[in-house]
């Protein structure tokens, strides 16, 4: 079973873009805004990032199945660049995250995120931003049980 550890993610430099549907739309906006870096001959910094809005497993469930989540995807850079109409260039925060890795495919990530949330409530933390999935390596390359989604959740102290 995977460790889950509190650790400070640094404020990076990302290319993003976003969307309002299902969670389905999240391979077709990386490979959107893959092809605009590509294309661009912008550098990648870092694993692709999707940033989930929706902080608890009913609002994702809810979410996704009314087409109503708030589909954000973002990619580091090496520097600072400018964006387009649809994809924009912005600094993605930092701070204090609860950290968990999950290996399998996305579709068995629930169990890993409960746990994940079990351990943010035992620890008297609170959610203070959106979740992030970090993406370090690629479906189309791995079997689906080799697939790695590092599961990252700002918190903070209940006060």
């Amino acid at each position: 079973m995977t460790e889950i550890t509190l650790v400070d993610v640094p404020t990076q430099n990302v290319l993003g873009t976003q969307k309002t549907g299902t969670y389905a739309l999240i391979p077709e906006l990386l490979m959107n805004l893959v092809e605009h870096m590509q294309k661009k001959k912008i550098a990648i910094a870092g694993a692709p990032i999707f940033i989930c809005h929706e902080t608890s497993p009913e609002a994702v469930n809810e979410a996704n199945e009314k087409g109503t989540a708030e589909i954000e995807v973002a990619w580091p850079v090496a520097e600072p660049v400018k964006g387009t109409k649809e994809i924009k260039a912005y600094e993605l925060p930092g701070g204090q995250m609860a950290h968990i890795t999950h290996k399998g495919p996305y579709a068995s990530c629930e169990p890993t995120y409960l746990r994940l949330f079990s351990w943010i409530e035992e620890k008297g933390l609170v959610i203070s931003g959106p979740v992030r999935e970090v993406y370090p390596n690629d479906p189309r390359e791995v079997a689906p049980e080799e697939i790695v989604t590092e599961i990252y959740v700002p918190v903070r102290h209940l006060e």
